[in-house]
């Protein structure tokens, strides 16, 4: 299934299996990438507002995108209230 994707000039970013037995190459920088790519929208799909697309127009839509994605980032990055900084 690999080689049909490599002739159309796609690379394979998933490392292969360990039990294979011809081990083929892949990037770990762009698989960490992925990977990272991946989590973000499984957190963006914990909020069934944008899952199931309640908002019937375009700006909404995005409106909304952009504060679930400033609440993520405040979760990931900010400081808890009340602890002392470092």
């Amino acid at each position: 299934m690999v080689c049909v994707y490599t002739e159309t000039g796609a690379e394979a970013v998933i490392p292969p299996r360990n039990n294979r037995c011809a081990s083929r190459e892949f990037d770990r920088e762009r698989y960490k990438a992925r990977n990272l790519v991946e989590r973000f929208f499984n957190r963006l799909k914990q909020f069934r507002r944008l899952a199931t697309r309640y908002d019937k127009f375009a700006h909404p839509f995005s409106a909304f995108l952009h504060l679930a994605y400033a609440y993520i980032w405040l979760r990931e990055h900010a400081l808890v209230i009340g602890e002392p900084e470092l």
